[in-house]
């Protein structure tokens, strides 16, 4: 059977033609070499049959990803590594404001601000030079759930609210000129025409194209911590519960390591891969 002829079911339930590239475009993104990716394809391959899903083929190329390498295997889950920063929003609202912070934004989280009508709640408030963003996360911890037209058309109306008052405000010393929308899954085609028509700036896992999540973060070196494959699911949570969601912040607080009891060679293991995750973080 011709491999292009392939259905395969997406987390959404929806069927699409199996594709060699973006497979081949997915694990080229993780740095590994062309005789790796090669022989991960041609395993794939071997094992595609109708209606496999999308999980199973991920699992499978995961898997022989982290028998190559580990750090290779942890750029690969970064998709599932956002889904794992927890049930609540509030480690994805730290993440994006930590992510923020790299590209020159002074951010604080979860802060109330007086609109001309009530009162908001902003998940994230960033301010460059003189301007203010204020910022909306909306994290799902489970795939397929996307962000319908609802939700810009909501956050649109508390962001004018806010920047009515805020820039009637000269107390305030910066002028607030943008609201964003951040979420983890995708926004349905309406979502996108309402953010672009009413000037939100929306960013999601795949858009705007080549400036997106997953590109920001892949630019950046900025994993989340979730996507290491040698810390346990508890160790995550316990280092996500001491502020710590990003790999970078691993490498300046290694003493989290020791209050977990990790050994000192299982310790220069997640190190050493963390630090292959970040090269270019002085640590």
């Amino acid at each position: 059977m011709n491999n292009e002829s392939i259905n395969i079911i997406k987390s959404s339930g929806e069927k699409v033609r199996f594709s060699l590239d973006k497979l081949r475009s997915s694990l080229k993104n993780t740095g590994a070499d062309k005789e790796t990716i090669d022989g991960i394809i041609d395993n794939v391959r071997d094992e595609l049959y109708q209606g496999i899903s999308t999980k199973e083929i991920y699992n499978r190329a995961f898997a022989l990803l982290k028998k190559k390498k580990s750090y290779f295997a942890s750029k690969y889950k970064l998709k599932k590594a956002i889904y794992e920063l927890g049930p609540t929003g509030f480690p994805f609202e730290r993440f994006i404001s930590e992510l923020l912070k790299y590209s020159g934004y002074k951010t604080e989280v979860g802060q109330i601000l007086q609109g001309k009508c009530v009162k908001h709640e902003i998940d994230v408030l960033a301010h460059k030079k003189n301007k203010t963003t204020i910022i909306e996360c909306k994290y799902h911890s489970e795939q397929g759930l996307n962000c319908n037209v609802k939700i810009p058309l909501y956050i649109n109306s508390r962001y004018q609210d806010v920047k009515s008052f805020w820039n009637a405000n000269l107390k305030n010393g910066t002028l607030l000129d943008q609201g964003w929308v951040v979420t983890n899954t995708r926004f349905t085609e309406d979502a996108l025409l309402y953010g672009k028509c009413c000037g939100l700036y929306l960013l999601s896992w795949d858009y705007p194209k080549n400036d997106a999540l997953k590109d920001r973060i892949d630019r950046l070196g900025l994993y989340p911590i979730t996507v290491s494959t040698l810390l346990s699911k508890r160790e995550k949570q316990f280092l996500l519960s001491r502020d710590v969601v990003m790999c970078r912040q691993l490498l300046h607080d290694k003493f989290y390591l020791d209050h977990l009891g990790i050994s000192e060679s299982r310790k220069n293991k997640i190190l050493n891969e963390i630090a292959q995750l970040c090269p270019n973080t002085n640590h």
